[in-house]
């Protein structure tokens, strides 16, 4: 399969999450050991993903652990054919929250072949990697009244920050969540979220002490119109 290099460069990010399309990861793969910089993407972008799985990993019930080693002895055993498609089905899947940073970047092997979009998506996934990976990146973790998990990752040095959120239900029609930073008790927008995922927040850190996400009008508003679903202190 014969792909253009501007091509193969944007999909450094689908590559590290196993997104693409067999000619796509085939093409990209010739072509990681002659590139050091998407090399180094590829290897930022892994860690974005499992930073990011740890970032909203979910804390097993009580009694989980108890409850499948007494039943561990009654699970049929898989022939090997069945392991081999189980394997294969898992390595597709994105890293726990991986998926996270695709429902905010649309990462998937069929999205990528629109060359815009794979631009697109490269970019908004190399800025989330930034944050993520800063050296100086820190993480406040919450939840929702309705339980959705959302964290926020901050990086001082470079002024901005991410919000990662799991478990939120569709926004209404009409509707859209929306990110604050709250600079005392002046909330300044920072963009929407169309849902569960990883998104770089709009506009600099600065001296926010927290940041929200509110339920607004689709199209957002300048000041909030409800009370924060979820308020992440810095």
């Amino acid at each position: 399969m014969t792909i253009d290099s501007d091509h193969l460069h944007a999909l450094s990010g689908a590559y590290a999450l196993d997104a693409l399309e067999p000619g796509e990861r085939d093409a990209f793969a010739h072509h990681l050991p002659r590139c050091p910089v998407c090399a180094q993407d590829v290897r930022e972008f892994s860690a974005t993903a499992a930073r990011l799985a740890s970032a909203v990993a979910l804390a097993p019930p009580p009694g989980m652990r108890t409850a499948v080693l007494g039943r561990i002895d009654s699970v049929r055993q898989l022939t090997p054919a069945r392991r081999t498609m189980v394997a294969l089905r898992r390595r597709a899947l994105p890293l726990a929250l991986a998926a996270c940073l695709a429902g905010a970047l649309a990462l998937g092997g069929a999205a990528l072949r629109e060359r815009d979009e794979a631009r697109q998506a490269a970019v908004a996934l190399q800025e989330l990697t930034a944050v993520m990976t800063a050296p100086d990146a820190r993480t406040v973790a919450g939840r929702s009244a309705g339980g959705a998990a959302a964290s926020v990752v901050v990086s001082a040095r470079q002024d901005r920050a991410a919000f990662l959120s799991s478990g939120l239900p569709p926004a209404p029609e009409g509707r859209t969540y929306q990110l604050w930073f709250a600079d005392g008790s002046v909330m300044r927008p920072a963009g929407l979220v169309g849902g569960n995922g990883g998104t770089v927040l709009t506009g600099a850190l600065g001296g926010a002490t927290a940041v929200g996400l509110t339920l607004e009008p689709a199209g957002g508003s300048p000041r909030p119109t409800s009370a924060p679903l979820v308020l992440l202190t810095l």
